[in-house]
C-alpha cells in the first residue's frame, strides 16, 4: 500500500483501526469521525469499491454480513460509477480537543445529509467549418510572424 497518515499510532493498531472504520462505513453507510482519520477511510473505502477478489476483501473488512452486502448492494448500486464512491462532509469541532470533526458516507444511498450533483453534460458539438472559414480565422488568430534580421542569413 502506498503512504498513510500516522494518526499518532503503531503500525498495528493503526491498521486494525482503520479496517474498523471501513467495516463500519460498509455496514452503516455513514461514519462520524475525525478529518484525518475520514481521508484515510476513503481512500481505503474507495479501493473497496475497485477490488476485483472476494478473497482480498475477504482479507481487509470485518464480518461476513459486511462483505455480503460489499458484494450484493454496493457492487449493484455502483455499477455504472467509475470512482468517488465517498463523500467527507465536516461537521464541528469537538469540545473535548477541538478536533474537526466529519461525516463520511456513501453517495447515492437514501437519507443523504447532500444529493450529489447531476454529471454535467457535454458540451454541443459544433458544425464544420467550410475551409475559407477555417483559413481566415487560422491567418486571424495565428501568432505574429518574427522576421529575421539580416545579419542572421
Amino acid at each position: 500500500m502506498t503512504k498513510f497518515r500516522k494518526l499518532n499510532r503503531p503500525t498495528g493498531h493503526r491498521m486494525s483501526m482503520l479496517r474498523t472504520m471501513v467495516s463500519q462505513l460498509v455496514k452503516h453507510e455513514r461514519i462520524e469521525t475525525t478529518v484525518a482519520k475520514a481521508k484515510e477511510v476513503r481512500r481505503l473505502a474507495d479501493n473497496m469499491g475497485t477490488l476485483c477478489a472476494a478473497r482480498r476483501a475477504a482479507a481487509f473488512v470485518r464480518g461476513d454480513d459486511v462483505i455480503h452486502k460489499l458484494f450484493t448492494e454496493l457492487a449493484y448500486r455502483y455499477k455504472d460509477r467509475a470512482g468517488g464512491y465517498t463523500r467527507l462532509l465536516r461537521t464541528r469541532i469537538r469540545v473535548g480537543d477541538a478536533a474537526p470533526m466529519a461525516y463520511i458516507e456513501f453517495v447515492d444511498r437514501e437519507n443523504e445529509l447532500r444529493q450529489s450533483k447531476p454529471p454535467t453534460p457535454p458540451p454541443p458539438q459544433r458544425p464544420p467549418m467550410d475551409p475559407w472559414t477555417r483559413s481566415r480565422l487560422t491567418r486571424q488568430f495565428a501568432p505574429p510572424k518574427e522576421e529575421r534580421a539580416e545579419s542572421d542569413i
